[in-house]
């Protein structure tokens, strides 16, 4: 049953009406492009620029997708590349959803110790930098496994554009510069890193520097010719195994076993209705599509699209279903391949009624407390911060023929563990792991092992209607917060019927637990009085870090989306 409430809070709440995307989104152009031959949306417009080379070359939307991933390495080396991971999700022209995982894993030699220190959990500032953060990279991979199955050019043909860039040059953006400076202890860790974007003071390059990585560009052209081999044997491999091993901070042991055997596996799509509308994402070891579609399922009661996104009730509904979310999310996702993931219970309808049951629109529950969804064991909840992110970047890649990608790449934290290797950042994914392996003697379901996967935010979401058609493919950058703007933007294109531009340019409030985060400088920072008198104990407005993109079907044509807090773009061929 669909029911709307009628709103009895004090004036107050008033103050939350007529939310504004934030006042950078203001000076961002307002139109929505429309493509006819297919589109590209991703965070750096270079990279979006590569992918739609491929469609013009005559490529589909997996070519777009992997050339994009590959110019990201070179133009927004802070955030993505090669030298990390992600998660990748492919729909057919009749709405067939398959995802692919090339998430990262520790090194055989990882066991639940491992961040550790005289018993005790390694400060995360300290456990980011160096050789122990980081996993055994899967990007190469995952694209072979795309390519062999999706792809349509030639493989070396989608290197091109990234070769390019690197050879001749980038400019270096705002955005790189602001990372350079802020992220230093990572940015500039490395000999090779420094001597690329540091100048012989220590300072980041200025904006609009040319930047030339030679490195980078012959090892891409080393990888067009080889194939994946190049990455995952031989001289790379080598270089890899030696820069974690023999690290100044945290050196680890990583072997060339260790890459030759990594593998990226095809996973079945995790698919479930919202209203009218299918929902499909990335299963575990991601928690996306389980938490996005909580968040989604346990708001279905409500009449969101008679409330509106101006409602000084939305909100806060919205609020209660993500703490609820994010507490299963916290206690039972991990590798599935190392703990029993109860998935489809997490997902089940009927378990979802009852969490929404939980959810009243005039008083916050005190403590979100994770549930027991059909075939759940006795885990414990993970020990993760909800602190910004920075190494992570979303793109969508959508042809002619209807063939979609959503594809989130990462590296993790900015610039990831500060390490290179022929001219690209390698991942601090590792630190994704729970620090402390058990809690009152029980297992922690995202605890560290050899070869195990460790949990991840991202959520590569495609949306169909009921007949198949596609309505939105859409995802973000923004560590655990992605699946709230996912989820956020979604509720503002299907229930709020938004452009997909508008619904990501909404203010972001995010809710993992006891404490609710809402986006500073937008009409929700006026929210707070009206969150704490329905009796959440602490809000707390945060500048945002957050970066979606999406491509969206209007009237049958397509529509790119970027959020106006990046530098994306979305290129038509």
């Amino acid at each position: 049953m669909t029911f709307l409430f009628r709103l009895s809070r004090p004036a107050l709440l008033l103050a939350a009406l007529a939310l504004t995307a934030p006042p950078s989104a203001e000076a961002r152009p307002a139109p929505v492009p429309v493509f006819a031959k297919g589109v590209v949306s991703a965070a750096d417009p270079r990279a979006a620029e590569a992918g739609a080379e491929m469609l013009h070359a005559g490529g589909n939307a997996t070519d777009a997708a992997l050339a994009t991933m590959f110019a990201l390495t070179v133009g927004e080396p802070q955030s993505s590349g090669i030298g990390g991971g992600g998660f990748l999700g492919h729909g057919d022209p009749k709405g067939q959803v398959e995802t692919i995982d090339g998430r990262e894993t520790a090194p055989t030699a990882a066991d639940g110790d491992w961040w550790l220190v005289n018993g005790k959990p390694m400060p995360f500032s300290e456990a980011q930098p160096g050789g122990k953060s980081v996993g055994v990279p899967g990007a190469v991979r995952l694209a072979a496994a795309a390519h062999a199955k999706y792809g349509k050019l030639p493989w070396s043909r989608l290197f091109a554009p990234a070769i390019r860039l690197a050879r001749e040059g980038f400019t270096v953006t705002p955005r790189l510069h602001a990372s350079l400076g802020r992220f230093k202890a990572t940015g500039a860790l490395d000999p090779g890193a420094r001597a690329l974007f540091y100048t012989a003071a220590g300072e980041p390059v200025p904006v609009g520097t040319n930047v030339r990585n030679p490195a980078l560009a012959r090892f891409f052209a080393r990888l067009a010719k080889q194939g994946q081999a190049a990455f995952y044997t031989g001289e790379n491999a080598e270089a890899i195994v030696a820069k974690v091993s023999t690290a100044a901070h945290n050196p680890a042991p990583m072997t060339a076993a260790d890459l030759a055997t990594y593998s990226a596996p095809g996973r079945e799509a995790l698919c479930g209705m919202y209203r009218q509308w299918r929902i499909c994402g990335m299963g575990p070891p991601s928690s996306g599509a389980t938490t996005v579609y909580a968040i989604l399922k346990q708001l279905e009661r409500f009449d969101l699209t008679a409330l509106g996104p101006d409602s000084p009730t939305s909100w806060p509904l919205i609020a209660e279903s993500m703490r609820l979310a994010y507490a299963d999310r916290e206690r039972y996702i991990g590798d599935p391949g190392f703990v029993s993931v109860p998935t489809l219970g997490l997902v089940d309808p009927a378990y979802l009624a009852t969490r929404s049951a939980l959810i009243d629109p005039d008083e916050s529950f005190a403590r979100a407390s994770p549930g027991t969804p059909p075939g759940a064991q006795a885990l414990v909840r993970a020990d993760q911060p909800a602190g910004e992110e920075h190494g992570t970047s979303h793109f969508v890649a959508v042809d002619r023929a209807g063939s979609t990608v959503s594809y989130t790449n990462t590296i993790e934290s900015s610039f990831g563990s500060g390490l290179m290797v022929n001219g690209y950042y390698l991942n601090n994914e590792l630190t994704d792991f729970n620090f402390a392996p058990t809690t009152d003697g029980k297992p922690a379901a995202n605890a560290a092992a050899g070869g195990k996967r460790p949990r991840s935010s991202m959520a590569p979401t495609v949306v169909y209607d009921a007949e198949g058609r596609l309505r939105i493919a859409i995802g973000a950058a923004g560590g655990a917060t992605i699946p709230a703007q996912v989820a956020k933007a979604l509720i503002g294109v299907l229930d709020w019927h938004l452009s997909a531009q508008s619904a990501i340019a909404l203010p972001t409030l995010f809710s993992p637990g006891n404490t609710v985060y809402v986006e500073k400088g937008t009409a929700l920072e006026t929210m707070i009085p009206a969150l704490v008198a329905l009796g959440h104990a602490e809000v707390v407005a945060r500048p945002p870090s957050f970066k979606a993109n999406a491509v969206e079907v209007v009237d049958g044509e397509l529509a790119g989306a970027v959020d106006p807090r990046s530098e994306g773009k979305a290129v038509s061929p």
